[in-house]
């Protein structure tokens, strides 16, 4: 479909591992459409993690056909898989992944200081994601001055502040306590109704519903449980 703007047919990942080789990902076919929120949902040992890291471009794959905004990603070197990362995939890690001695602000603005946007824009920018998701009061504020729930709201607003084509969140609410989850959930129900395609990696079943789209994976292999929704 022309709106599709990630497409992945006949995905394998495969390791050496000595004389054997181990097989993570068998044949995977995924389409996600501009404005989705899917739920990859499977249990540790599954391959979601090796799912992630190949729609991140964090890795490659063994073979199959991986397009993402019309670039076919599986020629493109490091240099341009880099690229790709900073303009077309906003990260949301579970652990937060911000840094301590940065506030707020400075911890959103780094993705535009890789990007080469000058320091008043990307100021502007910061701001005004850091608001979007509610904490327009706690710009100043370091890590371990926020709670776990804010601090990954600051994760979210690093993620949209250079406004990627995907939002890829793996368990984004797996260090939050479940109150906290359910927040940062209807956080990311808000964003996608606003326009925004997410992909969510998951193993809480629960979590995975808020998702328009769930598919599942065990054992390397992917079966879709709903329809568009």
């Amino acid at each position: 479909m022309q709106d599709n703007i990630l497409s992945m047919s006949s995905i394998t990942k495969a390791y050496r591992m000595g004389n054997e080789e181990q097989i993570v990902l068998k044949q995977i076919d995924l389409q996600v459409r501009k404005g989705d929120f899917l739920a990859v949902l499977g249990p540790s040992g599954s391959g979601k993690s090796t799912l992630m890291n190949i729609i991140g471009c964090l890795d490659s794959p063994s073979s199959g056909n991986y397009m993402l905004s019309n670039q076919q990603i599986n020629e493109l070197n490091e240099k341009e898989l880099a690229a790709i990362r900073n303009k077309e995939i906003g990260f949301v890690f579970q652990q937060f992944q911000l840094l301590p001695r940065l506030s707020a602000l400075q911890n959103v603005e780094l993705p535009l200081v890789y990007a080469g946007i000058n320091e008043k824009e990307r100021k502007q920018k910061a701001t005004e994601m850091l608001s979007r998701v509610g904490l327009e009061d706690k710009i100043q504020n370091r890590p371990n001055q926020l709670s776990g729930g804010q601090q990954q709201r600051v994760a979210i607003a690093r993620a949209m502040v250079t406004e990627p084509t995907i939002l890829l969140a793996d368990e984004p609410t797996g260090a939050l306590d479940q109150k906290t989850g359910q927040q940062i959930m209807e956080l990311f129900q808000q964003i996608n109704r606003e326009g925004k395609t997410i992909v969510m990696i998951t193993h809480d079943r629960e979590i995975a519903k808020t998702a328009n789209r769930i598919v599942h994976i065990l054992d390397g292999q992917l079966r879709e449980e709903a329809a568009y929704v």
